[in-house]
């Protein structure tokens, strides 16, 4: 028998744990190492900042339904990795020691590189983690009944541009159902060289058609910015041009804010010498394992990939559903190959497909693969989208219910878009 240990009861994490089971049986032992009680579908962090969602209808107990499929699971998140001992200590003190471990915690969120950004004795909101939408929805509810100018947007050093966007449209929207629009002008705030890369540089026409949404909903737009500095209702933004000397420096009000911040790597990942970047994500070759430790392997936020292009503020490579479906499925089929005595041969595709919601409408970016040169370069804006997110929310969490290891993105998602995945 052999003990697999995965740190994370997240998209990745849980996934992760049901597919184990499903390939490899009953034989032997799964623990998931949660860092909480409760599994979050992140996607629906937008919808719980305006009201849309209640935390209880995008979460579930993940114990609960893990110990229907036989699997293990701890509440008390992970301290300590012994990488050459295989083994791992959690919040209480308790070694696990394991044959494989899978790292699939998700990033660290590093407010704390922006001075009076953050919700937690900050002056910004987030979108996050669920905690974080609801304390977003609360504050939305408070400037609501005194409206004022909004920025949205996203810091230098994020890696995940599509919620910050999402985000921007979503609160249009709401605004506008609730006829408040006009008494909020609201500023998109990005590290990104311009509207529309997305990490990716580009997606298709996704500047044009992301300026074009942009404009049509009077939202302005500052690219290239570096936030220096937040205080309460002004955000210190620094502008830069494209060979990012700054331009402008100025005081940006609001009476209302969500940024996402960068993303490091989780404390205890970082923290094993060797495992990860000098930004604590783990570094992995094309099965997901780690080439110095061999028992190893992530999915995920936590993982490193390295940016698409250079760009004059830092910006991050996205790591999207269909992408961490992708690598957990690698993973799974490498470690199973490698119970029966075959080599490790799987490899994982990093390809980004995202479903971005815009309240009324949404936006689908495809990029196959992620680096390009690309063989399907791909973007859509529509009301399906809206409906298609919606969906895949629903489904989604019916799969971590169920114990299902179906791979949404690549059954669903691509073939109602019209698109073969690529082997």
């Amino acid at each position: 028998m052999s003990n697999i240990v995965v740190i994370g009861a997240g998209l990745s994490g849980m996934s992760a744990a049901y597919e184990l089971r499903e390939i490899l049986g009953k034989a032997h032992r799964i623990t998931v190492v949660g860092d909480g009680e409760r599994f979050s579908f992140t996607p629906s962090n937008p919808w719980v900042a305006v009201g849309w969602r209640t935390p209880d209808e995008v979460t579930l107990q993940a114990g609960d339904f893990l110990s229907k499929k036989g699997i293990d699971f701890r509440a008390d998140g992970a301290a300590k990795i012994d990488a050459e001992g295989h083994q791992i200590v959690t919040g209480d003190g308790t070694s696990l020691e394991y044959d494989y471990l899978l790292i699939c915690t998700g990033p660290k969120l590093a407010f704390d590189e922006v001075p009076g950004s953050g919700p937690d004795g900050g002056h910004t909101q987030s979108v996050c983690t669920t905690p974080h939408a609801q304390h977003a929805w609360e504050a939305y509810e408070a400037f609501l009944t005194h409206p004022g100018p909004v920025v949205v947007g996203a810091m230098a050093g994020a890696s995940c541009f599509g919620p910050a966007y999402e985000f921007a449209m979503i609160l249009d929207a709401d605004l506008r159902k609730r006829k408040l629009r006009d008494k909020v002008p609201m500023t998109f705030v990005t590290s990104e060289p311009y509207i529309g890369h997305m990490g990716l540089g580009g997606v298709g026409d996704s500047k044009g058609m992301m300026e074009s949404e942009l404009r049509q909903r009077h939202i302005k737009w500052i690219t290239n910015a570096r936030v220096k500095e937040v205080r309460e209702g002004g955000m210190h933004v620094v502008e830069h041009d494209d060979k990012a000397q700054p331009v402008r420096e100025h005081v940006l009000p609001f009476a209302y804010s969500m940024m996402l911040p960068a993303f490091k790597g989780v404390d205890a990942v970082a923290a094993v010498e060797g495992l990860c970047n000098p930004r604590g994500f783990v570094i992995v070759d094309t099965h997901q394992r780690s080439p110095t430790f061999p028992r190893i392997f992530a999915a995920g936020v936590c993982v490193a990939i390295p940016p698409v292009e250079a760009t004059p503020i830092p910006t991050g490579a996205p790591k999207t559903g269909f992408m961490i479906e992708s690598m957990v499925t690698t993973i799974v089929r490498n470690i199973a190959a490698e119970m029966k005595g075959e080599p490790a041969t799987f490899e994982g595709t990093w390809n980004a497909v995202c479903l971005a919601d815009m309240g009324d409408t949404g936006a689908a970016f495809v990029a196959l693969p992620q680096i390009p040169p690309r063989n399907v370069t791909w973007t859509r804006i529509g009301k399906w989208v809206h409906v298609a997110k919606i969906a895949f929310e629903k489904y989604f969490l019916y799969k971590m219910r169920n114990g299902t290891s179906e791979p949404i993105y690549e059954k669903y998602v691509l073939s109602a878009l019209g698109i073969e995945r690529l082997k």
